[in-house]
């Protein structure tokens, strides 16, 4: 029996041993992260239904102009999507008066402007010999952050 508990004892010496390195400090310290800085008047849409593609040929147009030369552009563009992105536009504005209180509408920008692509709804069209096409009609999200001059 006492060579047994030699046995045993062997066997425990190595997990002692195992057992500081353990409890050593992690290798990976995390980093402080910048705290970020709160947005300002902006607005949302979302569920869109016009694809993202095509939203965004209209955002481009817009993103980084004054609001009133935005709006102006929006009132004379043909594509679909401009009259939407014109009224999430006039929304930041409210949005900037209600909580900024007196905001200079002249001074504002649009500062980000981004289109995301939504949820897919599929919906299937009946084709040739019992066969049937998917056809997804997509959604948009558009998110749109204003700065002052």
């Amino acid at each position: 029996m006492a060579e047994k508990k030699k046995t045993s004892e062997k066997k425990a010496a190595p997990k002692a041993a195992e057992a500081p390195a353990a409890d050593a400090p992690k290798a990976r310290a995390r980093k402080a992260r910048p705290a970020k800085a709160a947005p300002g008047p902006h607005a949302h849409l979302r569920f869109l239904r016009v694809a993202p593609r095509k939203v965004r040929l209209v955002a481009d147009a817009v993103r980084g102009q004054k609001v009133g030369d935005a709006l102006a552009l929006l009132k004379y563009t043909p594509q679909a999507a401009a009259e939407h992105l014109s009224k999430l536009l006039r929304s930041a504005v409210a949005n900037a008066e209600q909580k900024g209180g007196r905001v200079d509408v002249d001074a504002l920008y649009v500062k980000t402007l981004t289109v995301d692509q939504g949820p897919k709804m599929r919906r299937f069209m009946p084709r040739a010999m019992g066969r049937a096409y998917r056809v997804e009609k997509k959604t948009s999200h558009v998110y749109v952050e204003l700065g002052t001059a």
